[in-house]
Parts: C-alpha cells; structure tokens; sequence
C-alpha cells in the first residue's frame, strides 16, 4: 500500500446506514470533498442523529473525479452507541468498502468502551512482520468515526484519541494550534485547529513504509467546528501530506436540524 493510500484511510477515519426508527431529537449532516494536490478524488456524506444519549451516525465514501479512472471505491459505514460527558462510547460499528474488484467488511462490538467481537471479511494471512493487537489494545479505544467526534465542554485538543478500526490500534495525538475563521454551507464562524500526530500501535507490519512515513509527519492538520444542533464538535477540515501531494479534506456543508 502507498503512503496515498494509507492517508485516505487515516483521512476517512478522521471524518456512516442505519437511522433509528423514532423521530430524531436534533440531526446534523456534513458533505466533504476529498482532492489530492488539488484534483477532487472522493467525496464523503454523514448523518448524525441524537436521541436523549444515543446517537447513530451512518456515512457513505464514493470516489470522484480522475480517482475513478483507476478504480472506482465507494463504502459505507455506521455506528451507534450512547453520549457519555467526555466521549461518544460505540456500542456497535460496521463498514463496507469495495474498490474495484477487491472488498472489505468490518464488524465491531463495544462494551463500556471495550472491543468484545470483531469480525473481519475476507481473512487475509498474517506476515511474519505483523505486530499483533493484544488484549490490552482493546480496552478503552474508540472507533474511527466516533473518536473523532467530541461532545461540547470537552477539550478538543491537546487530547490523545485512542482508536481500533477494526485491525489496526493507533493514537491520534491532537495538539492546540489556536483558532481560524472557516465558513461553508450551514456555518460560519471560528473553529478549533489542532496538529495532528498518527501513532501506530500494533496491528500493522513492522517496517511498512507508509506507516512509517505517516509516523515520521509533524504537519498535519484538523479544524473541528462546533455543531449546535447536537453538541458536538466534528472535523471541517484535515491536511495530511503525501509522497506524491497534499490530501485535503473540506466540509463543504456543515448544517444541523
């Protein structure tokens, strides 16, 4: 895998389909495009819906633009759990990605914060290199599209974020670089800038290049804006550098219902 590729990944954790059947107390939804040095290559939609302390938040992942060429990938993914002070803890979380001709399926259980089944289709065979994920890993993480989101009245940053996605465990270390105006669709006003850190833990082959590489970046970017329909912060933006260009994530809507 190249270190593009591994960014994109990073990137969609960073940034869903299941809706609860009772009407929503509060609903947010965020579009973004996704480009490479520039040139559109994705697009992103999530929904979020609160009810009391639970929350669904459900996604889709399609390629765009000269990414299609290549190979067309599109995804979706969900995830429901319950609001807690300092952190939206998952319960269950699912993922579907097909690129081309290859797919993949991730299943996830929680218990207070802890991974108790996870289930990954197709198996793929464990290198020699792989760093395996211990029991240890599994406690107290967060999945990829709730760790990210943060309840108001949390600090957003500095924090360390620790993530399962299913086969790898990873820290994003999250740093306080002030705050910018930002405005799209749905929102205007100042958001919240944080350096972001990728520290991989175990469930990837020791010595990969892209790992390393992503490991090795001190400049990479995310904004969180607050929304006020459900009280959370949520990503707007992400820069992640690349060997071959810059990927770039922008909200281009950011609205509450």
């Amino acid at each position: 895998m190249s270190s593009r590729a591994a960014a994109l990944g990073v990137l969609c954790g960073l940034l869903g389909a299941q809706v609860p059947a009772q009407a929503a107390e509060a609903a947010h939804d965020t579009e973004y495009s996704i480009s490479l040095t520039g040139l559109p290559i994705a697009r992103a939609r999530f929904h979020t819906e609160l009810n009391g302390r639970h929350y669904t938040i459900s996604g889709t992942l399609e390629s765009a633009g000269l990414a299609d060429i290549f190979s067309r990938t599109n995804g979706r993914t969900t995830v429901s759990g319950v609001v807690e002070s300092d952190r939206l803890r998952a319960q269950d979380y699912s993922m579907r990605y097909q690129s081309g001709s290859k797919t993949r399926a991730i299943d996830m259980s929680f218990r207070n914060g802890n991974v108790v089944s996870t289930t990954l289709t197709p198996k793929k065979p464990t290198p020699k290199n792989w760093i395996p994920v211990s029991p240890a890993d599994l406690r107290s993480v967060l999945d990829p599209l709730s760790g990210l989101v943060i309840p108001e009245g949390t600090r957003v940053c500095p924090s360390t974020l620790p993530i399962f996605d299913g086969e790898s465990r990873l820290d994003i270390r999250l740093v306080d670089k002030g705050t910018k105006p930002f405005s799209t669709q749905g929102f205007k006003g100042d958001v919240i800038v944080c350096g972001l850190r990728f520290v991989p833990k175990s469930g990837y082959r020791k010595g990969r290049r892209d790992v390393e590489y992503l490991r090795k970046l001190e400049t990479m970017e995310i904004w969180f804006a607050k929304s006020d329909a459900v009280k959370v912060y949520a990503p707007v933006y992400a820069r992640i550098p690349t060997t071959v260009g810059p990927v770039t994530v922008w909200a281009t809507r950011f609205e509450g219902s």
